[in-house]
């Protein structure tokens, strides 16, 4: 019950004791309820005072007798260690009420305080730290990340100038273990690579990550429900790990990033005025040791425990093992299958299965692979090439007469030959040979192959031996006979063998 003002008190008294008023008239008087005059009443009569001594009383004294001092609390009476409470809570599945049975167990037969008072105290210690206690962090629960308003440069020797670059910061909830490092800008590569190198610092992943809804991390903002970037939902789906935005405008969202920049800010940033670094890589080796120098640090307020102490207690055992392979960043684009069932992405043709031409496709560039993706399954992967405007081709993607065309195989040219007759097949092994290019002889080897198909397996060996006794080395002779009717006409050894005579014709002397 709340206590009433003395001078309030004392004027109940005087209704009652020394003007005789009832419960009613005295409670209207004073503006209390009856049973505040009445409870007062009880209470001074308790105390054994008289309306005259009462009246003799200066405040504090009066207090006094109505109200017992409150009883100091016994040295013997073993006080709860905030600092234990406040680190074994951040645990998995622990609670107030265990550690509190832990803390009887302990001190048994010592008078430990009982659960409320147990509460009391360590939520007392809480608000001396100036801690809120709206959030409660789990050991591998939470990551907060956030870009640094403050930013380090770097010095570019070709122009004289200092470019400022950005500085990354993420913090585990439960340890406070903090990962910072500067990268080039804020773009959603930076971004998504800053996270896998700070998930290989903390050597696992925590369930899930609170970023500020910058552009690198959220499409569409919203309180209620943003658009993650797809190529950071993939990096949440590559490390399973969920990934939940802090409401715009709301920084107690991700209070452990804002401290953690701050803190980053004071004691790597502050002794890094003083140093010039010619690249991103000068400046993050600088960084990394300043950091392991922070996480080492004592904090007084968890008893001189240093943020990799708690980091290595609590939060090393709770974090999820990394993947295999750490996340490839890769740009997505969407594009249209051509007619030759090629798409182009980065100035650069990949080929798709021949039933999609026409169709769009949704192409995955990495450093190293180019994908193509058709209504969320992938239909092809290659290797990326950096060759402009030329064309990697996978066969399975060509329709069977295309692969058979760029196979190029001459075996299944001889083997149709060999079905037609000898000649057919000893014409063609002249062709295939004659040519250096196995392409243009490939091509006549066609031509013949289409000819013997036309006219005839028979008609095309007999005149493939004509061609044969001719020395030729193409299909079109046989074309030319098979054409004119004449492959059944049998060739003049004798007129063929005596030489022509006639004064314009040279003869074999005049090469001599």
């Amino acid at each position: 019950m709340e206590r009433l003002p003395m001078r309030k008190i004392l004027e109940i008294l005087r209704l009652r004791w020394w003007l005789g008023q009832s419960v009613r008239q005295t409670a209207l008087a004073v503006r209390v309820s009856t049973g505040t005059v009445s409870n007062t009443t009880v209470r001074a009569e308790a105390a054994g005072l008289s309306w005259e001594a009462a009246e003799g009383l200066d405040e504090r004294e009066l207090e006094a007798r109505l109200y017992e001092a409150p009883v100091a609390p016994s040295s013997e009476r073993p006080e709860p260690d905030p600092v234990w409470i406040h680190t074994e809570y951040k645990r998995p599945g622990v609670t107030l009420e265990l550690l509190h049975l832990e803390y009887l167990a302990e001190h048994e037969g010592q008078e430990p305080y009982g659960y409320t008072s147990f509460c009391n105290r360590y939520r007392k210690w809480l608000k001396a730290r100036g801690l809120s206690m709206r959030q409660h962090h789990r050991a591998g629960e939470k990551v907060f990340v956030d870009f640094s308003g403050k930013r380090p440069s770097v010095f570019d020797p070709l122009t004289g100038e200092h470019v400022e670059s950005e500085l990354f910061v993420g913090v585990l909830g439960a340890s406070s273990y903090t990962y910072a490092e500067a990268t080039r800008d804020q773009t959603l590569g930076s971004w998504i690579r800053a996270h896998v190198r700070m998930f290989a610092y903390f050597e696992g992943t925590p369930k899930m990550a609170v970023p500020d809804q910058l552009k690198a991390a959220v499409v569409v903002p919203c309180r209620y429900e943003p658009t993650l970037q797809r190529h950071y939902a993939e990096l949440g789906r590559h490390y399973d790990m969920a990934i939940v935005p802090a409401r715009p405008r709301k920084p107690k969202d991700k209070a452990k990033a804002e401290r953690g920049v701050q803190v980053v800010q004071r004691w790597i940033l502050a002794r890094l005025r003083h140093e010039t670094f010619f690249s991103i890589e000068a400046l993050n080796e600088r960084i990394r040791k300043l950091l392991d120098d922070l996480n080492a640090r004592a904090m007084k307020r968890y008893g001189g425990l240093s943020r990799r102490d708690l980091f290595e207690r609590i939060e090393r055992p709770t974090l999820r093992p990394l993947p295999a392979e750490p996340f490839v960043y890769a740009t997505w684009s969407r594009a249209k299958v051509h007619g030759d069932y090629h798409v182009q992405v980065d100035e650069h043709y990949y080929s798709v299965p021949y039933t999609l031409v026409g169709a769009h496709v949704e192409t995955r560039l990495s450093a190293t692979t180019a994908e193509a993706f058709f209504k969320g399954r992938r239909v092809a992967s290659h290797l990326r090439s950096h060759d402009r405007f030329r064309h990697t081709t996978d066969p399975a993607h060509m329709p069977a007469d295309h692969r058979a065309y760029a196979d190029k195989d001459p075996g299944a040219l001889r083997a149709w030959a060999s079905s037609a007759g000898p000649n057919t097949e000893a014409l063609m092994v002249q062709i295939l040979e004659r040519h250096p290019n196995l392409v243009n002889g490939y091509r006549s080897g066609l031509g013949l192959r289409r000819v013997g198909k036309k006219y005839g397996a028979e008609r095309t060996e007999r005149a493939a031996a004509i061609a044969l006794q001719w020395g030729a080395r193409s299909y079109k002779p046989v074309e030319r006979m098979l054409k004119l009717g004449r492959e059944s006409q049998e060739p003049n050894d004798d007129e063929s063998s005596v030489p022509i005579e006639h004064e314009q014709v040279r003869g074999p002397d005049y090469f001599n």
